[in-house]
């Protein structure tokens, strides 16, 4: 699968402020599917997308995305279900979206640091639900 991004200069911005040299960027799900997320609900699932910056790539997360930005940035198989062409992250008044072909697929997309003792199984059990 091929995966291109257009970062519009605003968002890349805000993105590369939280992304020391090295480090790798992913597009991840913030529903409480993956091991990076903080959220949970049935009314979130596909919704809730996360920029999350690593320090060494994830397996988990091989698939590349190309992008304008300069960004080493994946994501994986999971988040393409909710994928379609022509990405496009932008901001306004600081808060990132993610649209596609499709329209706006998430209007507050985060950006995290992530440390791996950060997501607990307890914030797992008690994510936030709708």
């Amino acid at each position: 699968m091929d995966l291109k991004m257009n970062i519009k200069d605003d968002a890349a911005e805000i993105i590369k402020k939280h992304v020391k040299d090295g480090q790798v960027v992913l597009l991840a799900l913030n529903d409480g599917s993956t091991k990076y997320s903080k959220q949970g609900g049935t009314c979130t699932i596909g919704a809730n997308f996360e920029f999350v910056v690593l320090d060494k790539k994830d397996p988990d997360y091989d698939i590349k995305i190309e992008n304008n930005a300069g960004l080493d940035l994946y994501t994986a198989k999971a988040e393409t279900g909710f994928l379609e062409d022509n990405l496009v992250v932008n901001a306004r008044n600081a808060t990132l979206s993610l649209s596609d072909d499709s329209g706006i697929i998430d209007g507050a997309v985060g950006v995290v640091n992530f440390k791996p003792s950060e997501i607990t199984e307890k914030d797992m059990q008690e994510g936030k639900t709708c």
